[in-house]
């Protein structure tokens, strides 16, 4: 019967290879601030509501913003759904702390 002979890998590597594999230097990636971030629906529609007088629906929202150049849509079928969507969630998560409040069937307002 022939016996496995089993090695360690470990105890295997010269220092020289460890040595070398501890001198790779990554690449370094360009600052943030010279790629500014692209506003998203829920801000623009924070913006939006905040020079607001009073209540909007999400698709009068979304027409603002467009016209205003705060956000267009990345050619989604339902953006003022996905607004509401999001808007609801915010009010449901944060509560008290949230940017929006709901001022009717259909119709948001900024907090002041």
């Amino acid at each position: 019967m022939s016996a496995k002979k089993t090695t360690n890998k470990a105890a295997t590597k010269t220092p020289k290879a460890v040595a070398k594999k501890q001198q790779v230097v990554k690449p370094v990636r360009p600052k943030a601030a010279a790629n500014p971030k692209k506003q998203s629906a829920i801000d623009a529609a924070a913006r939006v509501l905040a020079e607001s007088s009073e209540p909007m629906t999400t698709r009068a929202m979304i027409e603002r913003m467009a016209t205003q150049g705060y956000w267009n849509s990345p050619h989604g079928q339902t953006p003022s759904a996905t607004l509401y969507s999001a808007l609801a969630r915010e009010i449901k998560m944060k509560g008290k702390n949230a940017r929006f409040t709901k001022a009717g069937r259909g119709k948001f307002v900024a907090k002041a």
